[in-house]
């Protein structure tokens, strides 16, 4: 897929050399079609306003704004900045200025955010078992017609039968994205697709 895409730019190219020697946990890393994509709806969307909750190695808030209007921004959070691969890779684009990383629980900064601000795209990528409280945090503030996209929706098959995962923090987060997923569904205000991407991805339109 990706040799039919748009070819990667050299900074995407090294951050997606750089994490993956970060070995085990460059899995949690978006892949490289999706990151073309997060631009693309980003610049569909005209967006001023990106949230991204889960920064990890920084390739989807640097796609994301890859992606802005002129004028815009991407705030970005995750709970570390311990992989110190983002805010290089970010720099080297050009678009430090752009990009806003929040250091602390997710739910913490998307309280903190002004009451006025209005989001034209959201993507979740973080911990699974908080989606639904995000989604309600972020569903007032997208504007119609705005996007929320969400990652790992499909949890390897999982969804489908949650008690089949391992025991523990695999069977939590398989229960509550098959959860989200029939919350998010049965939400009128929002037209919904899941995408086979990856480990599925989630594409939702505020009417």
């Amino acid at each position: 897929m990706v040799r039919h895409s748009s070819p990667l730019d050299p900074v995407t190219a090294s951050l997606l050399d750089r994490t993956a020697e970060l070995g085990h946990p460059a899995l949690m890393q978006v892949p490289a079609e999706q990151a073309t994509l997060l631009t693309l709806l980003t610049s569909l969307t005209g967006a001023t306003v990106a949230i991204d909750v889960g920064t990890f190695t920084g390739l989807s808030a640097l796609s994301m704004a890859r992606g802005l209007a002129p004028g815009g921004r991407v705030i970005t959070c995750d709970v570390t900045d311990d992989w110190g691969i983002a805010r290089e890779h970010w720099e080297k684009a050009g678009l430090t200025d752009v990009i806003d990383f929040r250091v602390g629980p997710a739910l913490e900064t998307l309280r903190s955010l002004p009451a006025d601000l209005v989001v034209d795209i959201a993507f979740l990528d973080a911990d699974k078992d908080n989606y639904e409280n995000y989604y309600r945090l972020l569903h007032p503030r997208l504007r119609s017609g705005g996007l929320l996209l969400v990652d790992n929706v499909l949890f390897n098959g999982y969804v489908m039968a949650p008690d089949y995962a391992d025991p523990g923090v695999m069977r939590d987060s398989a229960h509550a994205l098959a959860a989200f997923n029939s919350v998010l569904a049965a939400d009128e205000s929002m037209d919904v697709v899941i995408l086979p991407i990856s480990d599925g991805l989630t594409v939702a339109r505020k009417k």
